[in-house]
């Protein structure tokens, strides 16, 4: 299911939609506060100087797209008798830089970047307005992730403490020396570290000599949520008593499952 979004361009509300991590700009939202309304995108696409962009936008994003068909409409374009509209783009030359939609929010939508080319096709400011507005738009959705990634961090190093101090009372002796508790504190992270990402941290470090930090600084999202999870539950299985090579093969099989859930979520799959 496509993530819908709205920008505010002169007042006139624009839909942007986002299918397979790609963001699409309603054109017939676009169109609502001129004149001859949607029936500008038929006039626009018909033009050969807007075919040509087009065909040129196609060659470098679409492998698949029908370079012969759109030879032939090449030829076509420029004569009085020419039409195009969008749906025979799409059937003619298998185009991925537009879309048509049906529905409460249906519509004609394009790439970004054939959208701004609309825009200016529209009217030079309109075009300006567009391109403020849908950055402006981009910054928030990007200054919500880095929150998002922030909060994880934190979580993941809240849950650490939780972690070490489970370590100290149910696995350090009392009377033990600072760097055998240092030991111990680095055996169980690496414990975690083995059951989800199947290496230690210094043979990481030894397959990464040029890249700075540890393992965990390069996790990615989906493996700072279950690494947090991890913490809490290897807290919970220490202080029931359980060996530590049990507890290595339970967390393995948690890894495996919560990775899965996560890599197959679609929602988590748009919050990217």
């Amino acid at each position: 299911m496509a993530k819908s979004r709205f920008l505010q361009v002169n007042a006139s509300p624009i839909t942007v939609v986002t299918e397979n991590d790609t963001d699409f700009i309603s054109l017939t939202d676009m169109t609502s506060t001129f004149k001859e309304g949607s029936g500008l995108i038929g006039k626009w696409i018909s033009n050969k100087n807007t075919l040509e962009y087009l065909g040129v936008w196609e060659k470098i994003n679409n492998p698949s797209f029908n370079y012969p068909e759109f030879g032939v409409i090449g030829q076509e374009a420029g004569t009085n008798r020419f039409l195009m509209s969008v749906g025979q783009w799409l059937d003619r030359t298998a185009s991925k830089g537009m879309i048509v939609k049906s529905g409460r929010y249906g519509g004609t939508f394009a790439h970004k970047d054939i959208a701004f080319h609309f825009a200016m096709w529209l009217s030079p400011e309109f075009q300006i307005y567009l391109v403020n507005e849908f950055q402006r738009l981009k910054n928030e959705e990007n200054d919500r992730l880095k929150l998002e990634w922030n909060l994880q961090r934190t979580l993941s190093k809240v849950n650490y403490l939780i972690h070490t101090d489970a370590i100290k009372e149910s696995l350090i002796p009392k009377e033990i020396t600072k760097q055998q508790a240092s030991f111990m504190y680095a055996n169980e992270a690496d414990l975690l570290n083995v059951a989800l990402f199947g290496i230690t941290a210094k043979e990481w470090r030894e397959k990464n000599t040029n890249l700075k930090g540890n393992i965990r600084d390069f996790a990615n999202l989906e493996q700072l949520v279950v690494l947090s999870n991890m913490e809490s539950i290897n807290a919970l299985l220490i202080r029931q008593g359980m060996l530590q090579n049990e507890r290595l093969f339970q967390l393995n099989k948690v890894a495996i499952t919560q990775m899965k859930s996560l890599v197959e979520n679609k929602a988590l799959k748009k919050l990217k």
